[in-house]
């Protein structure tokens, strides 16, 4: 039977509206993210002294911070958001189509944040990316990392972004609205006939299936940024590539929890969003942060038994010395969040506030986690006789992550104000023929 479309009260989910909550949240963003540009402006103006970043060796610091830490963090986070949206269509997992959207944005705002701290980080962004162009190394993991991760994985996510959303932009375009031309333009021609929706699947499909092996090579690439330094106490060893997947996964799903607990109490979306979509998330949850306990344990034991003095010094700033504050929070976070959840999947009751909880604790850990891959093997047990060296970030360096935090934010909020987060299917109205040519009468 033929039927015309209506959604009903005009666009779905408050896109085109702002209440006054949204209003504050956007002026609070806006404020972060204006102090963020100006410790930054301030950074580029007196010169990378104004952070603690110093040179390691000579004058004991390090040379990658807490901008270096941010990138690994995001570009991390980003590997859970496609993955999870490319296996609910792979697998037809009908529980995940309603976070399908919101995975994807996850993956494209995480990337675009981690690569905008790649180029905070390089003091003078203009001079490196034209450099990186002139003298790049195509052999070098940082080439392979930049290209695969900017290039690649980001414009692969950006356009399954995109044609996950035609079908609800061909829907949204025939309502009135201030969006409608926005809307159009997403649609790009799209008609909903059976022949364009079978063509979307397959090609849906196929993307699906090539954008994972994508994510894995360009992450493991990330992994051997750290590697194949050996020069590097705690960073050479064939487990950085594995052991950043693992992390990555875990503190990818732990976002992807709590920002979907987030959609579901802004949209009071408590049907589509429910206990079934948490359920499935806490389950994979659950093995990533299992694996990444496995891979924190064996790397700890690697460096205690039989090491060198060097890697063994290491070892000590982390159990007993400068960091062991950090490294102990992180064990602590992760066990906690891995206890929360396996109490939940042995009970099987899954509450969607005690998965937050757990989900918070384990992305905090994974936060700290990577602070100790990038900071403690540049200021300790260098294998060169330079002293003990010292780091920690200065309110500049703060001030600009914060900005980044509220940036994407900003770029996920403003997405809910212009498109539906949740696939819209659900909200079309069939109208039968009858009604239809009685209107029209």
């Amino acid at each position: 039977m033929a039927v015309e479309t209506r959604i009903d009260a005009g666009l779905p989910q408050g896109v085109g509206r702002l209440s006054a909550g949204w209003k504050v949240f956007i002026l609070a963003a806006v404020a972060v993210l204006g102090f963020g540009v100006f410790a930054y402006w301030y950074e580029v103006s007196n010169g990378m002294s104004v952070t603690s970043l110093r040179s390691t060796g000579t004058m004991g610091g390090a040379t990658w911070g807490l901008y270096i830490v941010m990138v690994e963090y995001f570009i991390g986070v980003s590997l859970a958001g496609v993955v999870i949206a490319s296996v609910s269509r792979v697998f037809r997992i009908v529980e995940l189509r309603p976070i399908v959207r919101i995975a994807e944005l996850l993956t494209v705002a995480s990337l675009m944040v981690g690569l905008i701290a790649v180029v905070i980080d390089l003091g003078k962004p203009i001079r490196g990316i034209k450099n990186m162009l002139l003298y790049a190394r195509p052999q070098s993991p940082f080439f392979g990392t930049f290209t695969l991760v900017a290039g690649g994985v980001f414009m692969t996510a950006l356009a399954y972004l995109f044609l996950g959303g035609r079908r609800d932009a061909a829907q949204l375009a025939e309502v009135p609205s201030r969006l409608q031309r926005f809307h159009r333009l997403w649609a790009s021609g799209y008609i909903d006939s059976a022949g364009q929706r079978e063509r979307h699947r397959r090609v849906m499909f196929w993307l699906s299936v090539g954008i994972v092996p994508l994510i894995v090579v360009a992450l493991s690439t990330e992994g051997l940024v750290f590697g194949v330094q050996v020069g590097r106490p705690g960073w050479f060893g064939s487990l950085q590539g594995p052991d950043f997947l693992v992390l990555a996964a875990a503190s990818g799903l732990a976002n992807l929890v709590v920002l979907s607990a987030i959609v579901r109490r802004s949209l009071g979306d408590w049907n589509r969003l429910d206990a079934d979509v948490f359920k499935w998330l806490g389950r994979f949850l659950l093995v990533a942060s299992a694996a990444a306990i496995y891979f924190m344990v064996v790397e700890l034991f690697t460096l205690l038994y039989a090491t060198p003095s060097n890697e063994r010094q290491l070892a000590d700033s982390l159990l007993k010395g400068t960091y062991a504050w950090i490294f102990w929070l992180s064990i602590g976070l992760m066990t906690l969040g891995l206890a929360l959840l396996i109490w939940q999947a042995a009970t099987a009751k899954w509450r969607i506030g005690t998965l937050v909880v757990a989900s918070v604790a384990i992305s905090t850990a994974a936060l700290a986690e990577r602070y100790l891959t990038v900071i403690p093997s540049q200021t300790h047990a260098t294998l060169l006789p330079y002293d003990t060296g010292s780091y920690f970030p200065n309110w500049v360096e703060f001030a600009v992550v914060a900005g980044l935090f509220a940036f994407g934010a900003l770029l996920i909020g403003m997405f809910m104000k212009v498109f539906p987060i949740i696939p819209i299917r659900d909200d079309i109205v069939p109208i039968p023929d009858e009604e239809v040519e009685a209107t029209n009468a």
